[in-house]
């Protein structure tokens, strides 16, 4: 059966590189443009993982992966955190919230494919 990952970000150009990534890759997507639609997605979808983007309409990715940390139903979720914000001090508040991985942006889609699937494999 194949993994399925919810890919959460408000710029379609990204949105549309990681679809295809990641289906090229066997994996089942969903596609969420704002935090809202990415709480109501993960609850419909029930993913495996989570590519979460920080800076987002509506919900942040900070306050989705706080709310689904906080939601003892999504306990083995993983979430990796996507943003153009690299400063120390937001990787640490990602990971503090809960995220298994940050990724800052420009990153290298092949380094993304292989810590997505080294992350669903330790799960």
């Amino acid at each position: 059966m194949s993994k399925k990952i919810l890919i959460v970000d408000d710029e379609p150009n990204i949105v549309i590189s990681l679809e295809f990534l990641m289906k090229k890759e066997g994996f089942e997507i969903a596609v969420a443009g704002d935090g809202e639609e990415a709480l109501a997605k993960v609850a419909s979808f029930s993913p495996d993982l989570v590519l979460l983007d920080v800076m987002m309409p509506k919900k942040s990715g900070f306050e989705v992966c706080e709310a689904l940390r906080a939601d003892a139903a999504q306990s083995a979720l993983k979430i990796i955190m996507l943003t153009a914000k690299g400063r120390d001090t937001e990787v640490a508040k990602g990971l503090a919230l809960g995220a298994d991985a940050y990724v800052t942006k420009p990153f290298s889609t092949k380094d993304l494919v292989a810590q997505v699937k080294a992350i669903l494999a330790a799960g």
